[in-house]
């Protein structure tokens, strides 16, 4: 899988994903959000409370309140722990193929025939998958009830989900090498389908519109992501010029800037920001067009101003030091390393910013930090041998019982950990 990052997509999400993951009794913060990049539809949720979502998915929402309703779906499968009941119904499925295999093979020893041994094997993996996918469509419909009251809750329609599943309903048509692999991962059944209307009926909250502060900002993420998905052509095609909606300009501004045509591009960005001084997605946007195309310098106050506007994201941090750091002026490495300083402590396990940081303290002559933050990358991305170099490099030259020289011994060793276990995975 490939992952990307967007800050104002991210954001956009965890607005309408916080109140389910309350409603489901979990601490919203300790869900992860991933954007995969993918056109096809789907959405999943993995150990470790980890929320998956295509950037297909949401370019093929016609609005906020199906996405949304996608989202109380999968927040029912973490309320219901059916990860962990997954887990064991898959094993115990798999339990039921090499018992299957199994016997197939003394079949076909003992009675010296192929094709009795094959019969049983099939059989036997029929079984195990008819008992995975009963499982399946069991913990399916647990999750829209689940997810459905979680709407009832927040006052919400689930007008938007039942909209979504008589979309998958009608893949159930195509042959499953076409479906998309929300349509199989998520076994549909008339039943559900009927039980999801039945709800919409009877719920005295079906009529109500989505919040209106949902409304632009989908719009917003959908156009962003078709223009930076899509060929620049396909988004001009689709938002044409006499449409002057924000989301419509947003997207064009990004499409002439993947030409690159940032006589046409820059005009439109600006009028955005004319409108919207504070809005930090706009800045951002202006400062990535003007980085890209080698104006780093011009790019850098594009920047603060996002992190002006949003100063706890971590992300938008994360690409102002960058642009500092490359800007290669060296009066800008305390403010480089500022931000980045501050990225990695918001959110830890990026790598980008750590290798940015250490970058920034190389520069500035300070070997022994550098060396750390290096060492932090390196565990990150998995290169124990790195990060035992560079944490031991560190460790000589820091205070005994800083925070930051117990952090070297940790991470030297968890690296020591990681290698071990990559050795006897090797060895198996």
């Amino acid at each position: 899988m490939e992952f990307i990052r967007d800050a104002e997509i991210e954001n956009t999400i965890r607005v309408y994903a916080d109140p389910l993951f309350a409603q489901a009794g979990v601490e919203p913060s300790a869900v992860k959000i991933h954007l995969v990049k993918d056109s096809q539809l789907n959405a999943f949720v993995a150990e470790g409370l980890n929320l998956f979502l295509n950037t297909g998915l949401i370019q093929r929402t016609d609005h906020a309140g199906q996405l949304i309703g996608v989202i109380a779906h999968e927040t029912g499968h973490i309320a219901g722990g059916h990860l962990v009941k997954g887990r064991d119904a898959m094993e115990n499925a798999q339990t039921t193929g090499i018992a299957a295999m199994i016997l197939g093979m003394a079949a076909a020893i003992g009675g010296r025939r192929g094709d009795l041994g094959s019969a049983v094997m099939m059989g036997g993996q029929d079984m195990a998958m008819r008992s995975y996918m009963a499982f399946s469509r069991s913990v399916e419909g647990a999750a829209d009830t689940a997810g459905l009251s979680f709407l009832d809750n927040l006052h919400q329609s689930s007008r938007g989900f039942l909209e979504f599943m008589q979309l998958l309903g009608d893949q159930e048509l195509m042959a499953s090498a076409r479906q998309d692999p929300y349509a199989r991962t998520h076994p549909l059944t008339r039943d559900r389908i009927d039980e999801i209307r039945h709800h919409v009926e009877e719920s005295p909250w079906s009529d109500v519109p989505v919040p209106p502060q949902y409304v632009e900002p989908h719009r917003r993420m959908r156009a962003k992501l078709i223009a930076f998905m899509e060929p620049p052509m396909t988004t001009l095609f689709r938002y044409k010029e006499d449409d002057k909606s924000i989301e419509a300009r947003y997207a064009r501004s990004i499409a002439y800037y993947r030409q690159p045509d940032l006589g046409h591009a820059l005009p439109l960005i600006d009028g955005l920001i004319a409108e919207r001084p504070t809005d930090p997605y706009f800045h951002e946007l202006k400062g990535q067009m003007l980085f890209e195309n080698g104006r780093p310098k011009e790019a850098i106050p594009e920047y603060k101003l996002s992190v002006k506007y949003l100063p706890d994201n971590a992300l938008l941090r994360e690409e102002l030091g960058q642009v500092l750091v490359e800007s290669e002026d060296d009066t800008k490495l305390a403010d480089a390393k500022e931000q980045l300083t501050v990225a990695t402590q918001r959110e830890p396990e990026e790598a980008g910013a750590w290798r940015l940081l250490a970058i920034a303290y190389g520069r500035s002559g300070d070997e022994i930090m550098a060396a750390a933050s290096l060492a932090e990358y390196a565990l990150l991305v998995g290169r124990y041998d790195e990060a035992i170099f560079n944490a031991n490099k560190a460790l000589k030259g820091l205070k005994k019982g800083t925070p930051t020289e117990i952090r070297m011994q940790d991470i030297r060793t968890q690296a020591e950990q990681g290698r071990e276990m990559m050795k006897k995975n090797r060895g198996r």
